[in-house]
């Protein structure tokens, strides 16, 4: 089975790294805000513009590519799935990873070294060229069999032409579809996995 991987928000805990650095970087810079519900837009979950996430992003983006650390077990369940058989695709449409130019190289080059660091084994890194996050065309082209989501638009999309797994979290909980089965830790996948 071909099993395509996000990293943001599947392989990392991005949404407790947004949580702890962007109330962090509006206290320091004296930015109000308050945090209302939990949602896949920061901007709406801490009532802040656009521009003020964007200048987080501008800050913090290069640390968190470099020093987050991979969610518990991940690499140890990866391997266990590549070992019995599958094929890794990992699918990111991380910022700046589109772009052609000196940016785009520096964060492809920071994703590498850091699936390297974190010993994320795969068959294939593909960084989608999607202006929107969605990754459709490279599920289709890759022949994906199944994927490992975080973006709740993404795992509606996408449960359209494959089975997901959701790795859940405060922004995705109500993601409900035939195709979606709802996941909370790797071995939870790894097992979710197992009964296909």
């Amino acid at each position: 089975m071909r099993i395509g991987i996000d990293i943001d928000g599947v392989l990392t805990n991005i949404g407790q790294f947004v949580m702890d650095y962007t109330s962090k970087y509006c206290v320091e810079n004296n930015i109000e805000y308050t945090i209302g519900d939990i949602d896949y837009d920061y901007c709406k979950t801490f009532n802040i513009s656009k521009e003020i996430e964007d200048n987080f992003w501008n800050e913090y983006l290069e640390y968190y590519a470099a020093n987050e650390k991979a969610r518990p077990f991940a690499s140890e369940v990866i391997e266990k799935l590549k070992n019995d058989g599958n094929e890794i695709y990992i699918i990111t449409a991380r910022w700046l990873t589109n772009r052609d130019d000196e940016l785009g190289d520096n964060m492809r080059a920071l994703v590498k070294k850091w699936l390297s660091e974190n010993r994320i084994v795969y068959d294939k890194l593909i960084f989608s060229k999607a202006e929107n996050e969605r990754k459709s065309q490279e599920i289709i082209e890759n022949k994906i069999d199944l994927m490992i989501e975080d973006n709740p638009n993404n795992i509606k999309e996408l449960s359209q032409i494959v089975p997901v797994i959701c790795y859940v979290t405060e922004y995705n909980k109500n993601c409900v579809e035939d195709k979606i089965t709802k996941c909370y830790s790797w071995y939870d996948i790894y097992r979710s996995i197992k009964q296909i």
